[in-house]
């Protein structure tokens, strides 16, 4: 049988991260006003950690150019060589978001347009992984779909897996690790579609 779709996202990033790269604009015209939100209450110079940053364009750029000092985690080693050669002055780690244990926490957690790639089951156990790397007050700001279920999007003619929970369920794994809820807008059509929740560690 075929790995499940959920696995292969790595290897289809690895394979057309530099196709990747030439097409997503650099530019954050679509997300800047969640972006904004998002940062509105960081402190000057704080360390926001991005969960599947990719190329570290344009979201990361985004709050680097505003003085956030950007630690990015993603597995695709092909697309952290684009966001290395472009902000070598960031921090860059490859590893698994779904394991990850830096033993540090952030002012500001991020998981845009890469938490919808993981199946349910994962998607769940993440939520204990944002409390981890956040420090009191911090923000978390994730993409998610607007209601429970499964899509198979494309690119480069190859599937690409999403998934999502329902919000409701969203709401009650962000309130158990001591999250509030600020926002959530499913489908913003501001935001080319995207299904968006920000919110803040109470911890």
């Amino acid at each position: 049988m075929p790995p499940p779709l959920s696995t292969t996202i790595i290897p289809l990033y690895d394979r057309h991260a530099d196709t990747w790269h030439r097409r997503r604009s650099p530019h954050a015209s679509l997300e800047e006003t969640w972006l904004m939100r998002f940062a509105a209450d960081l402190p000057d110079g704080c360390e926001v950690l991005d969960l599947g940053c990719g190329t570290g364009q344009p979201m990361a750029r985004w709050l680097a150019q505003r003085g956030f000092a950007i630690t990015g985690v993603d597995s695709s080693a092909a697309m952290l060589a684009h966001a290395r050669a472009l902000q070598p002055t960031q921090e860059w780690v490859q590893g698994d978001m779904r394991t990850l244990d830096l033993g540090r926490r952030f002012a500001g957690v991020l998981a845009w347009d890469s938490f919808f790639h993981l199946n349910h089951e994962d998607q769940r156990a993440m939520f204990p992984v944002f409390a981890a790397h956040a420090a009191p007050g911090a923000m978390l700001m994730f993409t998610s779909g607007p209601s429970h279920g499964e899509a198979i999007g494309a690119f480069e003619g190859e599937p690409l897996f999403h998934a999502s929970l329902a919000p409701e369920e969203y709401r009650c794994l962000l309130g158990a690790q001591g999250f509030e809820v600020l926002d959530f807008v499913p489908e913003d059509p501001a935001c080319g579609f995207h299904s968006i929740w920000l919110a803040r560690c109470l911890g």
